[in-house]
């Protein structure tokens, strides 16, 4: 084959600059020796974390060591693949340069080398090779704590805990020290058996290391992680007597008491850590949350007006104290913390809600109407507030203003008219204008016929009028269309098990539509009711004890105890009866149901 000039001449051109480029490298090599292992390319990577995190050489402070690396100890091969990964770095290619790097300190065992190597390692996050060059720096500097350190956090990473402390442990062996609740942050979501693995290797460590306090914390949430609170708390004690507490202690001796049902001996543990670290406001916030958790509120908000105390732009701290106003009913200190948040665009929309939901409870109408229509769209509270705004208004008889609003909130979006048109229906319903309401419906549904939502609004407004033919023609239009809408079946099954004496049809309806959603307990009790009405009590029973337990409404209440009392149960229906009376005073079915059965 005939050559061809022109790649030949390339090929020549290209020898002689890499001739060129090695002999110039090598006497900068020479001049230098290896500054960062060749310290023109010490801007071609960054330093990577886990070097910075271990403090190990970086291309700088290689220079510091350059007296200690002797030129001979290289070949001119091994010069001559530096070279080619520096370039290849030049060039990008870190993986090839990382590579070739990993070749090299395996062969020179160059602790220059090895360093360099890790560092391309880090950057590519070649966590085989990290591994390979720890394990090998270890061996050339066997008394350096710095390779145990690198090799811990690389097994800490790949979930191998107990190669990890084993080199925490060489690294206490070397007299340097190490924080084991670094572990802390992995372990959490580990099985309990894998933790237990661990607990005894941390113990065995702090037998031998009794004085190294990370350690002993280290084991103390181990412990706690694995539900051992009693061991947690008894390490803990063993703790105080040998180290001054920090704030992080004093925090993990609350929660190992509150776990273990003494919250008043953990908000007294947050008290006198407080007297020691007045300033520490996570301390403070903690025992603010945990007197909220203890139903001790007026001593919670007085932590909270300490922390504003200490930060008057503490903006979060604020927002709790004006809840906690709601909660006590404190209205007069919540509306100006409220404002105030409001006039620096902190928490907005939730403080608009939170007034207009001040001057509902203080029938203040007008005011709430204006401060739950500032609620933004898209935001948390935005259709509650809508619905708020709605209600007050035609509370008000301002129907037409009621109905304009939300006819701008929805701005033409189809499927916020149609919801804004449901909610103000059933508002419509509940204040009595009922004609409004059906007038409503009927002109929403010639603008989206057949939208299931609305054929449902209107099944309630025929549901108000005990209108059941109305109902049924509604339900059975939405099951033609949606044949899986559990919702309709169940509605309608319900219906016909509660108001007629088709109990088949209305179990068949309600059968299908738990299959549906097995789960939902108003489903599950209008099954029960189906199976009462056909004589099967001992399956209704069984399927409102069910509803009831997840779902213990007055309504699943008065069922229950009908089906009882018609058992014999006459002591428990009354019971069931009671109870559900005063958890719900006013409620007309278990009146009903009470004066049906038990007259006198």
């Amino acid at each position: 084959m005939v050559e061809n000039p022109r790649i030949t001449n390339k090929i020549s051109c290209r020898s002689m600059k890499l001739s060129s480029v090695r002999k110039k490298l090598k006497l900068i090599c020479q001049a230098s020796i290896f500054t960062g292992i060749l310290g023109c390319t010490s801007n071609t990577i960054d330093e990577p974390a886990v070097i910075s995190e271990m403090e190990m050489s970086t291309p700088e402070s290689a220079t510091e060591s350059e007296k200690d690396i002797a030129y001979g100890s290289f070949t001119e091969e091994q010069l001559y693949q530096t070279i080619i990964s520096e370039l290849s770095a030049q060039r990008g290619d870190l993986d090839e340069a990382g590579d070739n790097y990993l070749d090299l300190a395996i062969e020179t065992k160059d602790l220059s080398i090895i360093q360099r190597a890790i560092q391309f390692a880090s950057v590519n996050n070649d966590v085989n090779a990290l591994m390979q060059l720890g394990l090998l720096w270890s061996e050339v500097e066997p008394n350096n704590t710095r390779p145990h350190l690198m090799l811990s956090f690389q097994f800490l990473e790949s979930g191998n805990y107990s190669q990890a402390l084993s080199h925490m442990a060489r690294i206490l062996d070397l007299g340097d020290d190490f924080d084991f609740t670094t572990l802390i942050a992995r372990t959490a979501t580990l099985e309990n058996s894998e933790r237990e693995r661990l607990i005894t290797i941390v113990q065995s460590l702090v037998d031998e290391f009794h004085q190294q306090e990370s350690l002993r914390l280290t084991l103390i949430q181990l412990f706690a992680q694995n539900q051992r609170m009693e061991d947690a708390l008894s390490e803990m004690k063993i703790f105080l007597k040998e180290f001054s507490p920090s704030p992080r202690v004093i925090l993990l001796h609350a929660q190992i008491l509150q776990s273990m049902g003494e919250p008043n001996q953990a908000i007294q543990t947050l008290k006198s850590g407080l007297r020691e670290f007045d300033q520490d406001r996570s301390l403070r916030l903690s025992l603010a949350r945990l007197m909220i958790q203890n139903e001790k509120l007026e001593d919670a908000y007085d932590q909270f007006q300490a922390l504003v105390e200490q930060d008057p732009e503490d903006w979060e701290s604020l927002y709790s104290m004006s809840l906690l106003d709601l909660e006590l009913e404190e209205y007069d200190r919540a509306i100006p913390i409220l404002e105030n948040l409001i006039s620096v665009d902190e928490r907005y929309d939730e403080s608009q809600y939170y007034l207009g939901l001040i001057y509902e409870q203080t029938e203040k109408y007008e005011e709430s109407i204006e401060h739950y229509r500032k609620v933004r769209t898209g935001t948390t509270n935005y259709l509650a507030a809508q619905q708020q705004a709605t209600r007050h208004s035609i509370g008000l008889g301002d129907l037409e203003e009621a109905h304009s609003w939300l006819t701008r909130q929805s701005n033409g979006q189809a499927r916020l008219e149609i919801l804004f048109t449901t909610i103000e229906s059933n508002l419509l319903i509940q204040a009595g204008y009922d004609q409004e309401a059906k007038s409503l419906l009927d002109s929403a549904l010639n603008r989206f016929p057949n939208e299931a939502e609305l054929l449902f609004a209107r099944v309630l407004w025929s549901d108000s009028q005990q209108d059941r033919e109305g109902s049924e023609r509604d339900l059975r239009q939405i099951i033609r269309m949606q044949p899986e809408d559990a919702r309709a079946l169940n509605h309608l099954g319900y219906m016909l098990a509660d108001q007629t004496n088709r109990f088949e049809e209305a179990l068949d309806l309600i059968e299908r539509a738990i299959a549906i959603s097995p789960d939902d307990p108003a489903i599950i009790d209008s099954l029960a009711w189906a199976q009462y009405k056909l004589g099967r009590y001992e399956e209704a029973l069984a399927n409102l004890r069910r509803a009831f337990s997840v779902f213990p409404d007055h309504e699943v209440a008065s069922h229950l105890g009908e089906v009882l009392w018609q058992m014999g149960e006459h002591e428990k229906a009354t019971e069931v009866w009671e109870e559900a009376l005063k958890a719900r005073p006013e409620s007309q079915l278990i009146k009903a149901v009470i004066e049906r059965f038990k007259p006198e």
